[in-house]
């Protein structure tokens, strides 16, 4: 009977082993922050503004919140002028090289506020895709994350 009270014993001890690393695996990755996370899906940290206070990821789906103080708004620099929003909580479905489903991120054309619903990386080039239109621009320039209110953005030209 203490045989199998030991190998029981043994056989729980592992199963909380186990239970215990699965769950330091988890609280590592709840570590990282958006603009980390951001880094491991190959988009440079800069398409998020500073002061990011948190995100929700759903590894199996890819669907993501990322949660700002407040709203934002800024202009980039010449030779691009455009101006970009970002509401307080930003929505969508990241994976490798695209950000896609996007709500939260609407940029100024002409003088109409239009959403931004993609994001697509292809080497050092970042495409962002309106309803109707594209433009691209060298990831290079999305390496630091802009300032809010309503700051220029201390980038490369666009």
């Amino acid at each position: 009977m203490a045989i199998n009270l030991s190998t029981s014993a043994i056989i729980l001890c592992l199963f909380l082993l186990t239970f215990l690393s699965s769950a330091l695996n988890i609280t590592r990755t709840a570590e990282l922050n958006a603009y980390q996370v951001m880094e491991i899906y190959n988009f440079p940290p800069g398409l998020l503004p500073q002061g990011s206070i948190g995100y929700d990821l759903d590894k199996n789906t890819g669907k993501f919140s990322t949660y700002l103080p407040g709203a934002c708004k800024f202009s980039l620099p010449a030779p691009s002028l455009y101006q970009i929003q970002y509401k307080s909580t930003i929505n969508g479905y990241i994976s490798s090289n695209r950000l896609s489903r996007l709500q939260g991120i609407t940029v100024k054309l002409f003088i109409f506020w239009v959403n931004i619903n993609e994001v697509t990386r292809d080497g050092d080039t970042l495409k962002f895709s309106v309803d109707f239109l594209s433009a691209s621009f060298s990831a290079t320039n999305f390496y630091s994350s802009p300032q809010c209110n309503n700051a220029k953005l201390r980038r490369s030209d666009i």
